[in-house]
């Protein structure tokens, strides 16, 4: 069974970049046609869609975080990284890494989830 879970700091300064892991066990982030996803929930607002890594390493963004926003990954480590920069306190939000069996870029039912990790923006 896959398990997912975030890791990094909880607090991040206005314009600085926000970087978060997704560490990946139970399977491999470049087998089996899967799609690894960031998606993130700000306090009192509903979830939001941010980017996606697939299989073999292409990524897809949301449009409106585009331009902030960098997917990664390191096979080595079995891992995907968020980076999203020049963050404001609208940025403050639990973030979330999420694995789907379809490339969807968007949120799905039958995604698999990590627990969450908590990210205020503050300074």
């Amino acid at each position: 069974q896959v398990q997912l879970q975030e890791s990094g700091p909880g607090l991040v300064k206005p314009s600085q970049t926000l970087s978060l892991t997704c560490t990946v066990s139970g399977g491999s982030i470049t087998t089996g046609d899967y799609y690894w996803n960031w998606i993130r929930q700000p306090p009192g607002k509903g979830l939001e869609w941010m980017g996606v890594i697939t299989y073999s390493g292409s990524t897809y963004y949301s449009p409106s975080l585009k331009s902030r926003t960098s997917i990664s990954r390191d096979t080595s480590r079995n891992h995907f990284t968020l980076q999203l920069s020049s963050v404001t306190p609208e940025d403050s939000a639990v973030y979330y890494c999420a694995r789907g069996p379809v490339l969807r870029l968007g949120i799905s039912e039958d995604y698999d989830w990590g627990q969450g990790t908590q990210v205020a923006v503050a300074s």
